[in-house]
């Protein structure tokens, strides 16, 4: 376990690496390995296990200034992933695509991403928070046949994922749109849900949902608690009265753990 001082050290270290990165970028693949480089440690912080011991310690002793510090690194590194994913994608479609540890960690996570309530053919997901490479459609449409509908608020990241996925699935039934929520019909169709882990107000988004779902929809969310809220929005209570959580996957080792809801 690493000491507190050395802990908060660290954080304002990651913290000038992302504002130096995010100030750099002129989006260009030339930051590339550098921003793989960070993320990849980032990711090995937030899931270390002396570090969980440490952040239970200052847990206890939360001040507003650190409250404010962890807001800046989960917005700071959101932001350095999205551009990396803009990275990914410009080099896949130049020719020259690699895999990061990052990118690793969370292609693992997919294959059992809504436990008991498996995905098959018949299904028809819809990803909040899409990206420019988006991993997430193009894994559960090539292993299950679903049909899969992304969407961004990124109309940037929306044109380099078509571009992805016409060179990775372009016979894969996926579609990437720039949309909100109320304004996509995908939303009455879908029979689950994933939302990404940086989305801010996914919280939020999933009320709006309950009125625009079938009954039997199903919602991952993904989410980070404790120290992993570095990097992830955590988990919010929902109104009981709408959505009741049946599941919820603790994978220590991944970045993100994954909520699972349904009508209450």
């Amino acid at each position: 376990m690493i000491e507190l001082r050395t802990f908060h050290d660290c954080l304002h270290g990651y913290l000038e690496k992302f504002d130096s990165l995010i100030t750099r970028y002129e989006h260009t693949t030339n930051t590339c390995r550098e921003f793989e480089s960070v993320i990849d440690d980032y990711s090995i912080f937030i899931t270390s296990e002396s570090n969980r011991e440490t952040w239970e310690q200052i847990a206890q002793q939360e001040t507003s200034d650190f409250d404010q510090l962890l807001s800046n690194l989960r917005k700071k590194s959101a932001q350095c992933v999205a551009i990396m994913e803009k990275d990914r994608a410009l080099k896949l479609l130049n020719g020259n695509d690699g895999m990061s540890d990052y990118f690793k960690n969370i292609e693992s996570c997919i294959e059992k991403e809504f436990g008991g309530f498996q995905i098959n053919s018949e299904s028809k997901v819809l990803l909040i928070g899409s990206g420019s490479f988006p991993m997430t459609p193009l894994l559960i449409a090539k292993q299950t046949g679903a049909e899969v509908v992304g969407i961004d608020i990124d109309n940037e990241a929306i044109k380099l994922g078509l571009n992805v996925v016409k060179r990775l699935g372009s016979e894969l039934n996926i579609r990437l749109e720039n949309k909100l929520i109320e304004d996509l019909n995908f939303s009455h169709e879908a029979t689950h849900i994933i939302f990404s882990s940086t989305v801010e107000r996914k919280y939020e988004i999933l009320d709006q949902l309950h009125s625009i779902t079938n009954q039997n929809i199903v919602v991952a969310m993904r989410y980070g608690n404790g120290l992993k809220s570095l990097f992830n929005y955590p988990m919010k209570k929902v109104n009981e009265q709408k959505w009741k959580m049946v599941d919820n996957l603790l994978r220590p080792d991944h970045v993100f753990d994954i909520a699972l809801y349904k009508k209450a």
